[in-house]
């Protein structure tokens, strides 16, 4: 694959179970296996408050950066992504309250090369990226000056509300 053409997109990933840390690297190695894929930087693992189901365990989150052939869309990524979650485990609960809880994992395509996507079943920039240390931080980790809807990362997470203690995001 010609770095050239390479399609950079983002992927955040997040475990809550009690093996959340082996679960992120399963996640990895599953993306990197995607056709005409390649895994380039991942950030590193943080430990982060969980939002919206507050009565939970803590998160372990991390951004990788997945390099992909030109064919690759937003919505053929989103929809590997959701199998690979599938194939670990991942049941979502038809409980609306329970949208935000615990889960096995997750991976969320938050960007897609420079794409603007408006699908409902597949939105990029991912449509809660801007709100949400715990992507935010990993991601300037390994893309310092990536842009979300034409302004700096950086400047998106100034504006929230939030505290970084070494590896831990509270938000």
């Amino acid at each position: 694959m010609s770095s050239q053409a390479d399609i950079q997109a983002f992927v955040g990933l997040g475990s809550n179970c009690s093996d959340a840390e082996n679960m992120l690297a399963r996640a990895r190695e599953g993306l990197s296996r995607l056709p005409d894929a390649r895994l380039g930087a991942a950030s590193p693992l943080y430990s982060t408050e969980p939002q919206g189901y507050a009565h939970q365990p803590w998160f372990l989150n991390q951004v990788v950066e997945l390099l992909l052939a030109p064919f690759w869309r937003p919505q053929s990524l989103l929809a590997a992504m959701l199998h690979l979650e599938s194939s670990l485990g991942r049941v979502r609960s038809p409980d609306p309250a329970l949208r935000y809880g615990p889960r096995v994992i997750d991976a969320d395509l938050l960007l897609f090369g420079e794409e603007c996507c408006s699908d409902p079943a597949c939105r990029v920039p991912h449509p809660r990226l801007v709100q949400r240390a715990f992507a935010l931080v990993p991601l300037l980790d390994i893309a310092p000056h990536v842009l979300i809807d034409g302004v700096d990362a950086a400047r998106w997470l100034a504006r929230l509300d939030y505290r970084l203690d070494g590896r831990r995001i509270f938000q």
